[in-house]
């Protein structure tokens, strides 16, 4: 059970047979989770009830005494728009479905021989009403400036207008039911994003993280939906999946961009349907989680070339969050420094050590294929070989150098495109040598030194070239 009623709005069930709204209440907690029920006898009660009440859908019988379903189906489309009505009644006349619908009806299922159908509908219904929330929300919390970022997100350090949007969008949608895809590089803390989407969901199930790059597909059916015993040989006791550890909390799954296909079409039911078997059982059971998914591959690209299910991809991103690289916010760079600074001397038992100046340039100029996480690592590393009070930039000079070095390192990440091809008239070499010492030179903000790394000269070929040109001037 959950601490807090769920779904967060109520959901009113209108019938005049007090059998009915039992048995309906006992199935939607027991198929759906559903514990925030309003029952009403007397259809006559119904509009002062949404009028002094958070109902977000509302289940209707057609056949009552004193006021018809669909005279309150009319009054609720007039006077509550947002609001979800879903049709069950008795009568299972094509005509009368068709004119509820018409007349603004969420479905329209018969009694006697759809429960099933019936669960699921109220599940799309609850979907539907938390995407139309956390649009609400989305709008109020970007209209007001002033809104403040939640302590969840404490362990991303940023001073980036991106980043900040990011929160409030995440704010916004936390509190929903349904999946969340974070994308972006590696290192750029998608975990972080997924640990605060569950804590600003307040749910009261903890959140479990399975990398399912890797799994084939008996590992993966066996890892998130378990089995039951002598399911296979070796299963001498049952065995609970993922899914069902994560209830009533989040589920995260990491580098879904290299699940294999047979498993996507197995998760994608698990999404649609909110159901899934252990493995050697015929019963089915019920999600009770919220799914958050993460991945540094290009999803798209990996549709086109069939790697990955169109359908699967739209059915995860029913939000998504991409979280910048690192080189698209650097701003943030002498932020985290003195961030990873203070951490690494915690754990050194050292005193924090004072960062000389010129490293905050070097990094700035540094493309960061490691993102956060490759920055957090430089830092350690050098904390862990500091002995004075200003910090040595050996370590940092020694990890980007190695990765200059490297095979497709940050000198072999040159755009495509030839950057004078757009020029009408090319430059002389004099001119484009000139031009990019300039460049370097405003870029190490007049380090000669950094300015030579940067064109991948010597120092002083750096320094004869500026004598030679100054004396030109003269």
């Amino acid at each position: 059970m959950r601490d807090v009623a769920y779904p967060p709005f109520g959901i009113l069930a209108v019938d005049d047979e007090p059998s009915w709204l039992h048995t309906l209440g006992l199935s939607l907690e027991r198929s759906a989770g559903v514990t925030n029920l309003i029952t009403c006898q007397d259809s006559r009660e119904v509009m002062d009830l949404l009028a002094t009440r958070d109902i977000g859908i509302v289940l209707l019988d057609l056949t009552m005494p004193y006021v018809s379903g669909e005279e309150i189906l009319r009054m609720i489309n007039e006077d509550h728009p947002d609001i979800s009505v879903i049709i069950i009644s008795g009568l299972n006349q094509l005509e009368t479905a068709v004119r509820c619908v018409q007349a603004g009806a969420f479905d329209y299922f018969v009694k006697s021989s759809e429960e099933d159908r019936i669960i699921k509908g109220v599940r799309r219904a609850i979907r539907w009403q938390e995407l139309q929330r956390e649009n609400g929300e989305m709008r109020r919390l970007f209209l007001d400036e002033r809104q403040e970022i939640p302590e969840a997100f404490s362990a991303l350090i940023t001073q980036d207008k991106g980043m900040r949007a990011i929160f409030h969008y995440i704010d916004a949608v936390a509190k929903g039911g349904n999946s969340v895809l974070v994308t972006g590089e590696s290192g750029t803390g998608k975990e972080l994003v997924a640990r605060a989407i569950h804590r600003l969901s307040e749910r009261k199930g903890p959140l479990v993280a399975v990398n399912v790059a890797g799994l084939d597909e008996a590992v993966f059916s066996d890892t998130l939906f378990g089995h039951t015993r002598g399911a296979f040989t070796g299963a001498s006791e049952a065995r609970s999946g993922m899914v069902e550890q994560a209830a009533d909390g989040t589920l995260f799954l990491d580098e879904i961009g290299d699940l294999q296909p047979a498993s996507q079409v197995k998760l994608l039911r698990l999404l649609q349907e909110g159901e899934y078997y252990p493995l050697g059982s015929d019963r089915p059971r019920w999600m009770r989680a919220r799914v958050v998914v993460a991945t540094n591959h290009n999803l798209t690209e990996k549709q086109a070339s069939g790697a990955f299910r169109k359908d699967f991809y739209y059915r995860l991103r029913s939000h998504h969050v991409h979280i910048p690289a690192l080189r698209e916010r650097k701003g943030d760079i002498p932020l985290l420094l003195d961030h990873f600074l203070e951490m690494a001397a915690q754990e050194f038992g050292k005193k924090k050590p004072t960062p000389p100046k010129e490293l905050a340039v070097l990094l700035a100029n540094y493309p960061f294929p490691g993102n956060v996480r490759e920055l957090k690592s430089m830092v350690h590393d050098a904390v862990g070989s500091h002995q004075g009070k200003i910090l040595s930039m050996d370590a940092f000079k020694r990890a980007i150098g190695e990765h200059e070095g490297s095979p497709g390192g940050a000198r072999g990440e040159l755009p495509g495109i030839n950057p004078f091809g757009h020029l009408d008239r090319l430059p002389t070499l004099g001119e484009a040598h000139e031009l990019l010492v300039q460049e370097a030179l405003r870029r190490s903000e007049n380090n000669q030194s950094m300015a030579a790394r940067m064109l991948g000269v010597t120092q002083s070929a750096l320094s004869k070239r500026l004598k030679v040109a100054k004396q030109k001037m003269v």
